[in-house]
């Protein structure tokens, strides 16, 4: 059976719960103001699509090929973005909820995160090399033998980073992240001197 192929079509206000999106190959697609919450996206290959103020929240990514995507706005919680297709897998995203996902031991270098929520993201074994936290919260994301060399986090906030268990060589942090970086110490910083 041939995938389907669309390119070029705009998706607005569309509910993919009552309506599956149709398997196949989306290129220069925007979807916008789409529910996809608990949807079966796998198999799906987006190549240069936008998803604007989408709720993808729980939606299954076995072998979802993600390529050149940008995400804003959008509610994600709780996607396992280790299930993807890894080849060419790239995606920008800002203004975004990614609380409770997963990047288990995947590449996704050079990825922006711009004024995201982060809260109890997994970075476990992920390879983050150059790139970029704006303004995110990472609340008890979870950074274990990841590789975060030049990425930059001096805009972000809340999280914890044990520099013994992750490559953090030319990583950027601030001066008030360092509190992040001796957590496990239990020392108290006080800039009041």
């Amino acid at each position: 059976m041939e995938n389907t192929y669309i390119k070029e079509k705009t998706f607005e206000k569309f509910d993919f719960n009552s309506n599956p999106l149709t398997k196949g190959d989306y290129e220069n697609c925007l979807f916008l103001n789409c529910d996809f919450s608990n949807s079966d996206l796998s198999d799906c290959d987006f190549i240069d699509c936008e998803f604007s103020s989408c709720n993808l929240s729980l939606s299954k990514l076995n072998q979802t090929a993600f390529r050149g995507i940008q995400f804003k706005n959008c509610k994600m919680v709780g996607l396992r973005f280790n299930g993807c297709n890894e080849f060419g897998l790239s995606f920008t995203f800002v203004d975004c909820i990614l609380s409770h996902s997963s990047f288990y031991k995947i590449k996704i270098k050079k990825t922006t995160f711009q004024n995201s929520q982060l809260n109890e993201a997994d970075f476990t074994e992920c390879d983050l090399t150059g790139a970029l936290f704006d303004n995110c919260d990472l609340t008890k994301a979870i950074f274990y033998n990841t590789v975060i060399e030049k990425a930059d986090f001096r805009t972000s906030f809340n999280y914890s980073i044990d520099p013994e268990t992750n490559h953090l060589k030319k990583a950027r942090f601030s001066i008030y992240g360092i509190p992040g970086l001796l957590e496990k110490y239990d020392v108290i910083i006080d800039d009041n001197i």
